[in-house]
């Protein structure tokens, strides 16, 4: 497994970045982003949206939990965009021994995503923002990308919304790591 750093000064390259990975996916992928609040996950989420010509708004679905678009691949055939961001989901009520991957899979089931998660259709491409709890479960060949903050250098050193973010891009089986090699080739 080969990780890539990429730089994002500005919340447009961040848009950019999102875009040209939007140009190297294909049905049935699954991206997690992950990341602290504020670190640019639906600002990447934008620039993936316009990079496969979705015109509607794309928001953060924190309170929806997923939201699906529709839009076209780089070669111009259907897409089907599912966003989700599983941050509210995982609550504390707990079945007695259940883990908490078993709840987040059930809530899942529940909203009817399980199963696009799990084997996503020949066009759709999950984008999923706070999932790090289950997408090991569901996705065994994924994207990773992780979104780091800098800090404020202050004595608690505090993440800032100033300053230039990490964004790590980790390939996890299928052909992850050649689209990514290409892509900073």
């Amino acid at each position: 497994m080969t990780t890539v750093s990429i730089a994002a000064p500005e919340a447009d390259d961040m848009r950019r970045l999102g875009e040209a990975i939007s140009h190297i996916v294909r049905g049935g992928d699954v991206i997690l982003l992950s990341g602290p609040l504020g670190a640019g996950k639906t600002t990447f989420a934008q620039g993936f949206g316009r990079g496969l010509g979705i015109t509607e708004p794309i928001v953060s679905p924190t309170f929806t939990i997923a939201r699906e678009l529709g839009g076209r691949f780089h070669d111009g055939t259907h897409a089907h965009l599912i966003h989700v961001d599983a941050y509210r989901l995982g609550g504390t009520a707990y079945a007695p021994g259940q883990d908490i991957v078993g709840r987040l899979l059930d809530e899942l089931e529940s909203l009817g995503l399980d199963e696009e998660l799990d084997q996503p259709g020949a066009d759709t491409v999950i984008l999923m923002e706070w999932g790090e709890q289950m997408i090991a479960a569901l996705a065994p060949e994924r994207l990773e990308i992780h979104i780091d903050r800098p800090a404020d250098g202050g004595i608690a050193d505090q993440p800032t919304s100033e300053g230039t973010r990490t964004v790590t891009l980790t390939p996890y089986g299928g052909d992850w790591a050649d689209r990514i090699a290409a892509l900073v080739g």
